[in-house]
């Protein structure tokens, strides 16, 4: 038990400085120094900086990944065979994402701004990390979206992923602007609303005419 309050508290040490500083701006001396650890405990569950991001960005995008999928498999029995409906499909991929980004008690909020954070990363490694875990996704999604959309050519069908991947994780990372540019009419913890919201332009985008 100690051993995982140990391994725990380093990930969520380093999740928030990373979060705060960046991953570059972060060195193994804070995270140790933070988590009230000493260096070779950091070397001892993980080995390198760049392993305890892994594990701190794994931890959170496994599970999510996890419940896009059962719910998609959900829509699919329901489907009983046939195509899935475009914003079951978008509601599937994007739902379990936004849930996560709003909450507290699975970490949502340091998450959303590492996260944000990563995907400017000019990083290779760091971009390669994010790429994987969505290929996960992408690839049990694709051949849904590809019978929900048959009029798109490649080319557009995959610029139009790339545009509901940048809409969904500007949403995800950077929700309270909304609120203070709309003077409070728009709350970004009405939470099952705003999936809705994004589902229905997200789905618009995805079903327009190239």
């Amino acid at each position: 038990m100690a051993q995982l309050t140990t391994k725990k508290r380093i990930m969520d040490v380093a999740e928030q400085l990373f979060a705060t500083r960046g991953v570059s701006g972060t060195s193994i001396r804070n995270i140790t120094s933070r988590a009230k650890v000493n260096l070779a405990a950091v070397h001892y569950h993980f080995g390198s900086k760049e392993s305890v991001l892994e594990a701190v960005v794994s931890r959170r995008l496994v599970p999510l990944t996890a419940e896009r999928m059962a719910l998609l498999d959900e829509y699919e029995r329901q489907s009983k065979g046939g195509a899935v409906e475009l914003p079951k499909i978008i509601e599937a991929l994007v739902g379990p994402a936004l849930r996560l980004s709003r909450s507290s008690e699975k970490g949502g909020e340091h998450f959303m701004r590492l996260l944000g954070r990563l995907v400017m990363e000019p990083d290779v490694k760091i971009q390669r990390l994010l790429t994987d875990h969505f290929q996960l996704s992408l690839e049990k999604f694709k051949p849904q979206l590809e019978k929900a959309l048959p009029h798109l050519k490649p080319v557009d069908f995959f610029w139009r992923v790339h545009f509901l991947v940048g809409a969904m994780v500007h949403t995800m990372a950077d929700s309270e602007r909304i609120q203070i540019v709309s003077d409070g009419v728009c709350n970004p913890d009405d939470t099952e609303g705003n999936i809705k919201r994004l589902v229905s332009f997200i789905a618009a985008g995805m079903e327009a005419d190239t």
